[in-house]
């Protein structure tokens, strides 16, 4: 698998993370060493999952994505070689009370709660530091100078050697960024949003998620030290599986002209190259003047391993003009 750049840290990761989410709760032990195995064997080794992964599906408890990381570092002994990420912020303090009132019942971004959160990643996941630790929503209850500095700090002290966020607003993130500067302290590198080759109707409200627009890929286009990470690129089989796409939680806010014009598009270079829409979705990411790193995941390995091949796609000029303009 290629590498690329952190922002302009001089970190090469790949370019094509996993996602790690369901391992450990709705993928059992035996699926997730498989799939994390066949990732290693193709050259990746950039591992995205968080400390509230997957409290929200049948028996998940919050850690169950980090502790089973953990236990396959230690049983492959291969920590050294893998670039991981986690993110904090947004784990439960109260499950029940979460699902009916969500911001007002997580952990937050406090000095307390993110110390404590690490300190407890770090622990879950049996190392002695994090590669790249995410801010996994914003918390506009803390001031973000309180939220930065304790950040900072983690960098500092050698737990954390590498800052992003996730779902956060573009003059939020420079407004971040601009505290780090004047202070001299650990930046942003990275930010993960959602981001995928259809477009959401203008005005979506994605509650808590925020996704990719043009105000951000200007930002980026402008702040080369930032990097863009997609996730759910593929929107759970959306481009590929019909019965997926009628039942995708967000298909509401895909519905619209614009999108059916993109979808023929599509499909019809998918057929010029002879690969799936999934991967021409892939290399799109990968391939435009602000590329992005896609988070990606699969419940199974030959699937993984075809969206892994993507990053071997190249799309002719014509054919990126064609899904660009469509």
């Amino acid at each position: 698998m290629k590498k690329v750049e952190l922002g302009n840290t001089g970190q090469q990761i790949s370019q094509m993370s996993l996602g790690c989410m369901l391992m450990g709760s709705q993928i059992n032990q035996e699926s997730s060493y498989k799939l994390l195995d066949s990732y290693v064997q193709a050259g990746g080794s950039f591992l995205d999952t968080a400390n509230c992964y997957a409290w929200w599906v049948e028996n998940g408890k919050g850690n169950d994505s980090e502790l089973l990381l953990g236990q396959w570092m230690k049983a492959r002994n291969n920590r050294q070689d893998i670039f991981l990420a986690t993110k904090i912020g947004a784990n439960p303090t109260d499950t029940k009370a979460a699902e009916k009132d969500f911001l007002n019942n997580i952990e937050g971004l406090s000095e307390k709660a993110i110390l404590a959160a690490v300190d407890k990643s770090l622990n879950d996941l049996q190392t002695d530091y994090i590669d790249l630790l995410y801010i996994h929503i914003d918390d506009r209850s803390v001031p973000l100078q309180e939220t930065m500095s304790a950040l900072n700090k983690l960098v500092d002290s050698g737990l954390v050697k590498h800052l992003g966020c996730s779902n956060m607003r573009p003059w939020r993130i420079e407004q971040a960024r601009g505290i780090s500067r004047a202070n001299h302290w650990a930046e942003f590198s990275c930010v993960q949003q959602s981001y995928t080759y259809l477009n959401p109707r203008r005005g979506s409200d994605m509650g808590i998620n925020e996704y990719v627009d043009d105000d951000l890929l200007d930002y980026a286009k402008e702040n080369k030290d930032l990097s863009i990470m997609a996730y759910s690129p593929l929107m759970g089989g959306y481009y590929t599986r019909p019965d997926k796409r009628e039942t995708y939680w967000r298909k509401h806010l895909y519905e619209n002209a614009g999108n059916e014009t993109r979808l023929q598009a599509l499909s019809q270079v998918a057929g010029e190259l002879g690969v799936s829409e999934n991967q021409v979705v892939l290399a799109w990411l990968l391939q435009k003047e602000v590329p992005a790193i896609p988070v990606i995941a699969a419940t199974q390995v030959e699937h993984l391993q075809q969206n892994m091949a993507a990053g071997e796609l190249t799309l002719s000029a014509e054919q990126v003009a064609l899904l660009e303009n469509s």
